[in-house]
């Protein structure tokens, strides 16, 4: 239990969107000076009651007690004038603005009425620095990758003297060396007398760094404990209210898939400096995992395989044929999806319903002289909303009033309408619980299972050795290792992430046996490759 008189005393807390409860009687209470875990499902009420705390929401009951006194606050300015600093799981801050002006913004330092630019960009570049982040922080934001855009959104967060830090999923963009460096920060926030309110779906990140953890479900809060009072089934089922099935327990599917023909076949693939050599093959009912360390070029590679980007050479064959994918729209007509990692600013379209957002890629089989035929487009999202089980008031319910798990489900059924071949999956599972993940991988079984080929890009090494038929690692942008069978294990992941050999003269390592040579290699980018 926590001191009688804790920091912040949530009560008795209500809340209701188009009708449907979010919270009902929910409670959190957290000491002072603690590290507190906030878990449960997607869906299960924890962003709603941070975003009450931090005044994005107004609860419909309830009470909040904070550092002694009564608050109700109206806006998340209001709460942070109160001393509660918030990073969300979707990074809330301006792109086209400066890494400084990000880390400043609203509270920019001043003289003689005007911005003091060399003392703020001094002052941001040794708050990174404690990050162990070097970066010009002159350069905008949206220059840099989505790690070094959370560890910024964490410097601002944790530079405003708050007596309370509220951290939604923040590592989960970071690599293991900037989750430790985080660790160490929190770990000097309470040494500080500050406390710090940690929501992750990572078990292991709660025992690391946490005192005490709210379990909450179906908008109810259903536990509270100290941490080493739980073991992790203790807290899964906690989370899930049943327990675990067997294959929940054990990750995803462990049975192996033959595969059929080829779908997808890389060879020697390389824009810039970040891809130089990648080599991958999919065939039809197999799940191929990408993996490497952030910057290793997964994301780049997809990007490329799906038009978004054009390489600067290498071969590609699509079905055995040499495919140059001037743009998306070519790769989705080949029956090749593409979820994005960025759910935020390349997935949703947040003012948009559920119905509007799953059924994007198909509108041009939707529309008839201009006019799309809603009935079918309503029929579509009813049956993936059915098969996925993405909880939403209905179909015509905004996408932005969704929790993270249950927009990527969403997403995930934009492709899945759309009858694909090949589905590439970029961090499928970033930011979502336990169960809403068992779910969405179980699919993705299913779907391999039914001779779907799909290409899975992963940052948790379980994920990917228990989830794919084949692992294939990237260093330094290029394929140093396939493992299969036996030898797909963590560590051998881990060894090829971090000491991979280069690649064989003349062949990507990755190039899946039997598959030939031939001409189609990709070559030129500029316009012609990105095409109109």
């Amino acid at each position: 239990m926590v001191d009688a008189a804790p920091l912040l005393a949530m009560r008795g807390i209500d809340k209701s969107f188009s009708g449907v409860p979010a919270l009902t009687a929910a409670e959190l209470t957290v000491g002072r000076a603690e590290v507190h875990a906030l878990i449960g499902q997607n869906g299960a009420g924890k962003s709603t009651i941070i975003k009450i705390l931090t005044g994005a929401h107004r609860p419909d009951a309830g009470s909040i007690q904070f550092d002694g006194s009564a608050i109700a606050p109206a806006s998340p300015a209001e709460a942070q004038r109160l001393g509660i600093s918030t990073i969300y799981q979707e990074i809330n801050l301006v792109r086209y603005r400066s890494v400084a002006e990000n880390v400043f913004l609203g509270r920019e330092p001043r003289r003689l009425g005007l911005i003091h630019w060399s003392r703020m960009n001094a002052d941001a570049a040794a708050l990174l620095r404690q990050f162990d982040i070097d970066v010009d922080v002159t350069l905008p934001l949206g220059r840099c990758s989505i790690a070094v855009q959370q560890m910024v959104a964490i410097a601002r967060a944790v530079s405003t003297d708050a007596k309370l830090v509220v951290m939604d999923e923040p590592t989960s963009s970071l690599d293991d060396r900037e989750v430790e460096v985080l660790f160490g920060v929190i770990r000097r926030l309470k040494a500080r007398g500050v406390s710090v309110i940690f929501v992750s779906h990572r078990l292991d990140e709660l025992y690391a760094v946490c005192d005490r953890v709210t379990v909450m479900r179906d908008g109810r809060t259903v536990a509270q404990s100290r941490m080493g009072e739980l073991g992790k089934l203790d807290l899964v089922m906690a989370m899930l209210g049943r327990r675990l099935t067997e294959s929940e327990a054990r990750g995803i599917h462990g049975t192996e898939r033959a595969g059929g023909a080829p779908l997808l076949e890389v060879e020697g693939l390389r824009r810039g400096h970040r891809v130089r050599d990648a080599g991958l093959s999919v065939r039809r009912g197999e799940v191929v995992g990408l993996a490497g360390l952030l910057g290793s070029g997964r994301t780049e590679v997809a990007r490329m395989l799906f038009g978004a980007d054009a390489p600067e050479g290498g071969l590609i064959r699509h079905k055995g044929a040499p495919a140059r994918f001037r743009a998306p729209g070519e790769a989705i007509r080949a029956r090749i999806g593409f979820s994005s990692e960025d759910r935020k600013a390349e997935g949703i379209i947040p003012d948009m319903s559920v119905r509007e957002n799953m059924t994007l890629a198909l509108l041009p089989h939707l529309a008839r002289a201009g006019v799309v035929d809603t009935a079918r487009q309503q029929r579509i999202a009813d049956e993936f909303v059915r098969r996925l089980g993405i909880k939403c008031a209905s179909p015509e319910q905004r996408i932005r009033e969704l929790s993270g798990g249950n927009q990527q489900k969403v997403l995930l059924a934009r492709w899945l309408c759309t009858d694909p071949e090949l589905l590439i999956l970029d961090e499928p599972t970033r930011g979502i619980d336990v169960g809403a993940k068992a779910e969405i991988l179980s699919l993705v079984e299913e779907l391999a299972d039914g001779g779907l080929g799909v290409l899975m890009i992963s940052s948790e090494l379980e994920e990917l050795v228990q989830g794919a038929d084949r692992v294939v690692v990237l260093r330094d942008g290029r394929s140093v290792a396939e493992l299969e069978g036996d030898a797909l294990t963590e560590d051998a992941v881990m060894h090829a992430m971090a000491d991979g050999g280069e690649p064989a003269p003349g062949r990507a390592p990755a190039a899946a046996a039997g598959s030939g040579t031939g001409s189609g290699g990709v070559s030129g980018g500029g316009a012609e490759a990105r095409g109109g």
